[in-house]
């Protein structure tokens, strides 16, 4: 008995226009992954506004609206003031990452007593440069040792912690000399430790702060290095996500919040030393005057990503956000010269703050927990 088979039904015909709608569905898509990024990804973010600020001022140094050229040259020359700028955002970025609320008030102080600590070792007590340098970093991080103790092991809270160390590293470096700065023949010839080297070839190289190759680069490889590969890096992100969690994992939570304080007095230690470079002079305010370095340091770190809650913070954010708030003030400084200047600097920085805060809400609510 046969089994009659029927034919399969042939497949139908590919709609010519099937590619083409493909293509216009990614196209109405584009816009859309577009805004991710932006909102999503800080790094992205960054790139765009550091672009955008450059080419304004650009635009605006071609066509005579600025009291100087805005060019490559003068950009370079302004990363002098990056350096102590990023090494301090990067030793805010190991603190806040930790998490519980982490933030040290007191980095601008530690940079002002160990400047008059490496004043007297290197400029009257005739110790070896890299002796003095090493004393410096030592120095630093015991400062920074006293923060993590008291509150990675007693428990107090970070703003109130580094506060009242600020309060006490600040006196003590102005009390140590007598309110006086330590201006002897080694520390302004150590000067030449903030000139600027030729980078390039041609005849009108690029000339880089020296500062920039000797503290600026190490500090800011090392701890790249430290938040991405190693296990510490892990534990860090770890106890500033969930430390409950993070300890019962195993994970040291208190020793790793510790060695993040203890970091950042290092870096705040190092970061003494190039600011003796640049003012030829160990000054008792270094760290603290005007402003303070704490403030700006705190804001580059929170502009360039850093979670205030913590667990959240990249390097490269820290570095993108303080190319952005130099060349932005350098900008301002040749589009409005004189105090006034300096005034639209601080509005400028609120304004670029604030409207990282409002996209960081926006992109939290809409997308969730960003990076």
């Amino acid at each position: 008995m046969s089994t009659a088979v029927s034919p399969q039904a042939p497949a139908p015909a590919p709609r010519p226009d099937d590619g083409a709608g493909d293509s216009g569905s990614r196209a109405r898509q584009l816009p859309a992954l577009l805004l991710r990024g932006l909102l999503t990804q800080r790094i992205v973010l960054l790139l765009v506004l550091l672009a955008a600020v450059v080419l304004t001022f650009l635009v605006l140094s071609a066509r005579n609206y600025l009291s100087a050229p805005y060019d490559a040259g003068y950009l370079s020359a302004t990363l002098i003031s990056a350096v102590p700028l990023v090494m301090l955002g990067l030793a805010e970025l190991l603190v806040i990452t930790s998490g519980r609320g982490g933030i040290d008030l007191s980095v601008g102080a530690i940079v002002s007593l160990t400047s008059m600590v490496f004043g007297f070792a290197y400029g009257e007590w005739g110790w070896p440069l890299w002796a003095a340098i090493v004393l410096a970093a030592a120095f630093g991080g015991l400062c920074g040792a006293v923060n993590g103790f008291l509150i990675a092991y007693i428990g107090y809270p970070a703003l109130i912690t580094t506060l009242a160390t600020y309060y006490a590293f600040s006196s003590l470096a102005i009390v140590i000399n007598d309110q006086q700065p330590i201006s002897t023949r080694p520390i302004q010839e150590f000067f030449s430790a903030a000139r600027s080297v030729p980078v390039g070839g041609g005849e009108d190289p690029l000339q880089v702060p020296l500062g920039i190759l000797t503290f600026l680069l190490p500090t800011t490889v090392v701890v790249w290095l430290l938040l991405n590969r190693t296990t510490y890096g892990r534990r860090l992100y770890a106890i500033g996500t969930n430390d409950v969690a993070a300890e019962w994992t195993g994970i040291d939570v208190r020793r790793t919040r510790f060695t993040a304080y203890l970091t950042a007095g290092v870096i705040s230690g190092l970061v003494a030393v190039v600011t003796v470079a640049q003012f030829a002079s160990a000054r008792p305010d270094a760290g603290v005057t005007g402003s303070g370095m704490a403030l700006p340091a705190i804001t580059i770190a929170v502009l360039g990503g850093v979670a205030i809650t913590g667990g959240i913070g990249r390097v490269a954010g820290v570095v993108l956000a303080t190319l952005l708030v130099v060349w932005l003030n350098a900008g301002i400084l040749l589009a409005v010269p004189g105090n006034a200047g300096s005034q639209y600097q601080l509005l400028a920085l609120g304004v670029v703050l604030i409207a990282a805060a409002l996209l960081n809400g926006l992109a939290g609510r809409k997308y969730g927990r960003t990076g």
